[in-house]
């Protein structure tokens, strides 16, 4: 039979201090612990002799319990007095007598049972009757079936979680655990307000991630509400779910769920194409939860991939979500130029490369407002030249005339320029292209139709009696920049940007940048995006988001910059750094990536490749389209129609003195009596330089020539 803890440690205590009182008198007659004993001895005395003089009814009790501190001290003082150890070791008597008495008695933790209040004159007021316990509620035979009888006698071993009981309970099929409770308040017409999650899961011993909790509809023949609740069980659902989940499940608990990466959103169905090596996830977001919300490199991390492997992308849709997974990066691959992309349909559309998602990324020869402009935005050796290249070509097979102006000679510039009109290299050749652009916009705006009016260029409409023009602008701003023709080219671009599309004259500017800062200006800008579908290609990471807030995107819609390269890194760089071995050249396999922009969300490019070094011929029409006969003789008219690659000619920018003159005013006129290209008789005159390009003495030189002019 098993000691009570707090009655072995008394009796323990009562051998201790029997000790003490026994050895102390006579090894120590001296010693402080005799002082400590009387001392509590007489707080022992003081104690009773208090409880003696009341009137409790437990007074009794209490100087029992109070008795081995007077006991102890009376030992104490008579083995103190005695010669050695008494007569017959009494010192050791008394003292094994008062542990033996204080342990058969147990004063300190036993008297409250043993002992009862000394019997009293005065009537005992009646004890107040103890809480009854409420009996547990009392299951009526409803003739449920065994397993449910089974959960009931288990629910109520358990002690009735949140004062709840079972009315109906039903096992899933093919799993031994799982099950789904039907249950009501414990009270009739109360709330169930403590059942939780927790308190389920400890009554059957399993997970809290295993326990559902639903509220109850109200359904014919049965009560719904605050008073009843459906709890589903499910530890082996569970398990198998996170072990070999469906497409459906995986989704809603890696992607779907709040704070995942696409939260909300609810799989659709998966489709698989092994030909080009991809696989769509489709998803579908409620319209409560308003414009989907992605946070690409979580779900990146759910598809087991790394945001810059530039296989993964995304596709929204109103509600709708798709996911393309690629088996290997697509904008690593190379596309291959044809012909049969790069002719434009009948809407003007051609496929400039393909997007991330693998579908044809088309830019236009021309809008629904007139001729299409074009914006080329790359770094050096980002693949500008061969998306130029693929502009050209489908300008040319829509029968354009194509005149390309470059600021630096290159070679790929010098083979393509065979297939256009006219090439020329220097921001003086650019300036005459310029010159004659602006010419030929006042030139076609008097050319009748074939029904003898004029009309706004319109490919759609017949009786058009000139061609369209498409002009290129490569490395533009430098061009631009230049101290002696620099600002009349941007003023002159400018200009043709704002009109040149009613009359078919589009102009393709191309260069490294488009910042207002490096005198790109505003207008432009604005112009040329609001005609045009610009592209991107690869960007340092740090101009990404000026770019495209230069082109108008919204902050929102600002993408990521591109990885420096798309092909996978090299496994074995641990092996490589034990055996001190160098690692392999980085690929960065990036020419002709980037952007396009044609909604307000730029989307991820590869442009289509074509091959210098095999030859482009295959790519152009057999035949350049040329101006119209009244379009060179009104230019030769004005003296914009000659060899543009001539140094400056005499008279070109304005009179100039001679001694031969043959006018009254001493200046000889080169061009006879030839109007400007802008409409107006007298000589053409170059734009003082601004003051921000005057940079050395001879541009000073220039701008105080041109001021005394």
């Amino acid at each position: 039979m098993s000691v009570p803890r707090s009655v072995a440690l008394e009796r323990a205590l009562y051998t201790l201090a029997a000790s003490v009182l026994a050895v102390a008198p006579n090894i120590a007659p001296d010693s402080p612990v005799h002082s400590v004993i009387q001392l509590a001895g007489a707080v022992g005395a003081g104690a009773a002799i208090i409880a003696a003089a009341g009137d409790k009814p437990d007074r009794g009790r209490t100087i029992v319990r109070w008795s081995p501190l007077v006991l102890a001290a009376a030992v104490d003082i008579t083995a103190r007095n005695t010669a050695g150890w008494g007569p017959w070791c009494a010192d050791v008597l008394l003292a094994a007598g008062w542990a033996a008495l204080g342990a058969l008695v147990l004063p300190l933790s036993r008297n409250l049972r043993r002992y009862r209040p000394a019997p009293s004159t005065q009537a005992l007021a009646p004890e107040p009757p103890a809480a009854v316990e409420p009996a547990q509620p009392a299951m009526v035979d409803d003739g449920a079936d065994a397993y449910t009888r089974q959960v009931r006698a288990l629910w109520e071993a358990r002690g009735l979680p949140g004062r709840t009981i079972v009315i109906t309970a039903h096992p899933h099929d093919g799993v031994p655990h799982d099950l789904t409770l039907l249950l009501r308040s414990a009270e009739p017409g109360r709330p169930i307000s403590g059942l939780t999650d927790e308190s389920v899961a400890a009554a059957f011993g399993v997970e809290v991630t295993d326990v559902t909790i639903r509220e109850v509809v109200r359904q014919y023949g049965r009560e719904g509400g605050p008073s009843w609740r459906q709890v589903d069980v499910t530890p082996d659902a569970n398990e198998r779910r996170r072990k070999a989940p469906t497409p459906r499940e995986w989704w809603a608990d890696r992607i779907g769920a709040t704070g995942a990466a696409v939260p909300g959103s609810e799989f659709v169905r998966e489709v698989r194409d092994p030909g080009r090596g991809v696989t769509h996830y489709i998803a579908q977001v409620p319209d409560e939860l308003g414009e989907p919300r992605i946070n690409l490199h979580a779900l990146a991390a759910a598809m087991k991939t790394k945001y810059d492997e530039g296989r993964l992308f995304v596709t929204v849709d109103g509600g709708q979500v798709l996911v393309s997974l690629w088996d290997a990066s697509p904008l690593a691959r190379v596309f291959p130029a044809t012909r049969q992309l790069l002719t434009p349909d009948s809407d003007g559309r051609w496929v400039t490369g393909y997007l991330g998602n693998g579908q044809p990324a088309r830019n236009r020869v021309y809008t629904d407002r007139g001729a299409a402009h074009g914006i080329f935005v790359a770094p050096s050796g980002g693949g500008k030249t061969q998306l130029m290249a693929l502009h050209v070509a489908a300008d040319a097979l829509f029968g354009a005339v194509v005149m390309l102006a470059t600021e630096a000679p290159d070679e790929k510039t010098a083979a393509l320029g065979e297939h256009t009109a006219r090439y020329g290299v220097g921001a003086l050749y650019m300036l005459r292209l310029l010159w004659a652009l602006d010419a030929l916009m006042e030139i076609r705006g008097e050319m009748p139709w074939d029904d003898g009016h004029v009309h706004e260029w319109d490919p759609s409409r017949p009786g058009c009696p000139y061609r369209m023009l498409s002009a290129y602008l490569d490395e533009f701003l430098s061009a631009a920049r230049d101290g002696l023709y620099g600002a009349e080219i941007m003023d002159l671009a400018e200009r043709v940007s704002v009109k040149g599309r009613k009359y078919g004259i589009g102009i393709k500017v191309a260069g490294q940048s488009i910042y207002v800062q490096d005198g790109f200006t505003q207008l432009l800008c604005e112009n040329l995006r609001e005609n045009c579908i610009p592209v991107v290609l690869k960007v340092a990471p740090k101009k990404v988001s000026d770019m495209f807030k230069a082109l108008g995107v919204a902050p929102e819609h600002i993408p990521d910059p591109l990885p420096r390269s798309f092909s996978p890194a090299e496994k074995g760089r641990i092996e490589r750094v034990m055996n001190g071995q160098p690692e392999p050249p980085s690929n960065s396999n990036t020419g002709g990536a980037g952007w396009i922009v044609e909604g307000k969300t730029p989307d991820v490019l590869r442009t289509l490749f074509m091959d210098f070094k095999d030859g482009i011929d295959h790519f152009f029409p057999n035949t350049v389209a040329q101006l119209t006969d009244h379009e060179t003789e009104q230019l030769e008219t004005r003296g914009l129609w000659f060899d543009w690659t001539l140094p400056p000619q005499p008279g070109e920018f304005g009179p100039e003195a001679d001694d031969d003159a043959d006018g009254e005013d001493g200046y000889r006129d080169w061009s006879g009596d030839r109007a400007s290209g802008r409409g107006q008789s007298g000589k053409r005159r170059p734009s003082a330089p601004r003051a921000d390009t005057v940079t050395s003495p001879r541009q000073a030189l220039e701008a105080i020539k041109n001021l005394t002019r």
